[in-house]
């Protein structure tokens, strides 16, 4: 058993690449092998949101505060709150981040597959992110 105190890894800033906006992340758990999961806090300001991008094996959100957006390729954008969960599945290409008027945090949980987590692919654009429409 191994114990991580609270507060014992740094917050760090995803904004960059990959990332639109400013975005935050505070890592919950990078289990060892065999185990696969890993779980982050990520927290998106206003207007913040991902690439679209795939999990090898599917991804659970569980959103913890705010309003936000999650859209699946070719379909409608759809909006996320406090409580709700997402699934994800494997190979789905999609983005997530906060509204424009809200921020947004929540817990994303995602394995490993051969030791990916994740796929990044190409920016979600303005008018993709503005467009409620598949």
């Amino acid at each position: 058993m191994k114990i991580q105190s609270n507060g014992s890894k740094s917050t760090g800033e995803l904004t960059g690449e990959h990332f639109t906006g400013t975005v935050w992340h505070d890592p919950v758990i990078d289990s060892p092998s065999p185990a696969r999961l890993r779980a982050i806090v990520v927290r998106f300001d206003p207007g913040a949101r991902t690439d679209w991008h795939t999990h090898p094996l599917g991804q659970t959100l569980y959103v913890l505060s705010g309003r936000g957006w999650v859209q699946s390729w070719g379909e409608p954008r759809q909006e996320i709150n406090p409580g709700d969960v997402v699934w994800i599945d494997a190979g789905e290409k999609h983005w997530h981040g906060a509204s424009t008027g809200n921020a947004m945090a929540h817990l994303a949980m995602h394995e490993a597959l051969d030791g990916e987590h994740i796929f990044w692919l190409e920016p979600v654009t303005e008018e993709q992110y503005r467009s409620s429409g598949g």
